[in-house]
């Protein structure tokens, strides 16, 4: 996997030249495998130190204490705990439970107020400073570098800079995901059909991925072979969404990925999505250079430049596949291309 060091890209004193050496990095790993490692992204370790004992400290609270947030109660704006199994990908039920925040919007936003999915405060435990504190903290570090890696995707492709800053992400979408994978028994990680996480795509643009020190992210190859994605301490992996790939007419990959936690330990990742605006459309840009046209179907069968419409009304239809009784009334984009 591509490592690459994104500090010309936070740092106001660096070159044009210093961006745009990094840019063509970039570019070359979204091309090939739409999964790269960035370093140079300034996080403090000691942030993520904070999160992970705070998270820890949540699950390993009884059911009923967790319950006090879970999602139900939050309704459609997609927000607190779900249990294990609680959600599914590509139908199946998953090997894990999280908690689940976004941007924190008051109940007095015009968004909330009018009832639109995945709009509302985040929910925290009454007990849990550490954890509101250590969520509150990320959410504004991985914005900070969401930007820093959309400009140089956009450099790479031969656009502005501030491309995506002004047409696409100047209100973004963000959700961020804290997953706790339970430990596995010796058979359940051998058994070919129990997933932490099923084999899927990222729905928007972007995908910043924490994790612990235990493995369990595998990324599909061009061949159709998958690669461990190793955990290595001070970096995140940034993955590509199918925006990106209908944005660039798949000149970039939104390459699918799964988890299966085999340590034989209890495993910790967290995951931040930076998405399009909720009422931005996404066109397909005239770009330089054609697709590979080699890569054939995507492994769903689906093709995200098919659809047309608001970012808001694709990712809540995907969402409503993922938990569909909170979204029941919601129906799929895909019914009707």
């Amino acid at each position: 996997m591509p490592i690459v060091d994104i500090e010309p890209l936070l740092s106001p004193a660096a070159t044009v030249e210093a961006r745009d050496a990094i840019a063509r990095q970039i570019d070359a790993a979204c091309r090939m495998n739409g999964f790269f490692s960035i370093v140079g992204h300034g996080v403090d370790p000691s942030l993520q130190e904070r999160l992970e004992s705070a998270t820890q400290e949540f699950f390993d609270r009884s059911e009923e204490e967790k319950s006090e947030i879970a999602m139900p109660k939050a309704g459609s704006s997609w927000r607190g705990w779900f249990p294990v199994g609680g959600e599914l990908t590509s139908g199946m039920p998953d090997q894990k439970e999280g908690i689940y925040f976004g941007l924190d919007h008051p109940l007095d936003h015009p968004r909330v107020a009018a009832g639109t999915p995945l709009h509302g405060p985040n929910q925290f435990p009454t007990d849990a400073r550490d954890l509101r504190v250590a969520v509150r903290e990320w959410l504004a570090t991985m914005r900070t570098i969401a930007d820093a890696v959309m400009s140089g995707i956009a450099l790479g492709l031969g656009i502005p800079s501030d491309w995506f800053a002004r047409n696409l992400t100047d209100d973004p979408t963000v959700l961020f995901r804290i997953f706790h994978y339970p430990a596995a028994s010796a058979a359940a990680a051998r058994d070919d059909s129990i997933w932490g996480v099923g084999e899927h795509t990222d729905y928007g643009l972007l995908t910043l991925l924490a994790q612990d020190h235990h493995g369990g992210l595998q990324v599909k190859r061009l061949d159709g072979s998958w690669i461990d994605v190793a955990p290595t301490p001070g970096v995140i992996i940034c993955n590509l969404g199918d925006m990106l790939e209908r944005l660039t007419g798949g000149l970039y990959r939104s390459t699918p990925h799964r988890v299966r936690n085999v340590s034989g330990e209890s495993r910790l990742s967290f995951p931040y999505f930076f998405d399009p605006s909720w009422t931005a459309t996404v066109p397909t840009l005239p770009l330089r250079g054609p697709a590979d046209r080699q890569r054939g179907e995507r492994w769903d069968g689906a093709d995200v430049r098919a659809w047309d419409g608001m970012y808001g009304d694709y990712l809540t239809a995907k969402v409503a596949r993922v938990f569909p009784e909170l979204f029941a009334t919601v129906s799929d984009p895909e019914d009707t291309v």
